[in-house]
């Protein structure tokens, strides 16, 4: 009897610990976590969605996550995998996305406000394989070894899909800018 009562408090004392380590997360990453998945979906409630999905699987699978240094590509990778779950679960019909709900709350002028809409269109445009990585690394913050984990290539292959991507976007947005000047 004495014996059941120790592994019952043991029990209560890992599931504090659990729910301490969890509540770390969430206020930590929920901020980011979110800003992720508004610009995987471009839509506030299904971006709501996807973290509160990724947290749901979170906590489930909190005792896999041993290394707390590796929490934020952890909870990327698991935000990525409920995305492609939506797909699965049914199709959505995209029409053209509104972008400026991307806009920071700072007031912005007319021109700065149409340029950031401009590069965000721009990058939405970029095909997935160039457009995630980039995503991670400047929505993120993420380095090139979480990127590479997150995403399940190497390193290398993770550093020339960034510089095609920047690339890609420095030549779309130039020939915007020129192409937008002209039409002036």
């Amino acid at each position: 009897m004495f014996g059941k009562k120790n592994s019952d408090r043991q029990v209560l004392i890992d599931m504090a610990h659990k729910h301490k380590r969890y509540e770390a997360l969430v206020q930590v990453y929920h901020k980011e976590l979110y800003r992720f998945a508004y610009w995987l979906c471009q839509d506030h409630s299904v971006a709501d969605d996807l973290v509160q999905e990724t947290f749901l699987r979170a906590w489930k699978s909190l005792d896999a996550l041993l290394d707390q240094q590796a929490a934020k590509s952890w909870l990327l990778t698991i935000l990525r995998r409920e995305n492609a779950r939506r797909f699965e679960r049914k199709q959505f019909d995209y029409s053209d996305v509104d972008q400026d709900h991307l806009m920071d709350e700072q007031s912005f002028s007319l021109e700065q406000n149409m340029e950031q809409t401009m590069i965000q269109r721009q990058i939405m445009a970029l095909p997935e394989d160039y457009r995630e990585p980039l995503l991670l690394q400047i929505v993120m913050g993420c380095s090139g070894d979480e990127i590479a984990t997150i995403l399940d290539l190497n390193k290398n292959t993770v550093m020339t899909r960034l510089f095609r991507a920047r690339n890609q976007l420095k030549d779309a947005l130039s020939t915007s800018t020129h192409h937008h000047r002209g039409v002036q």
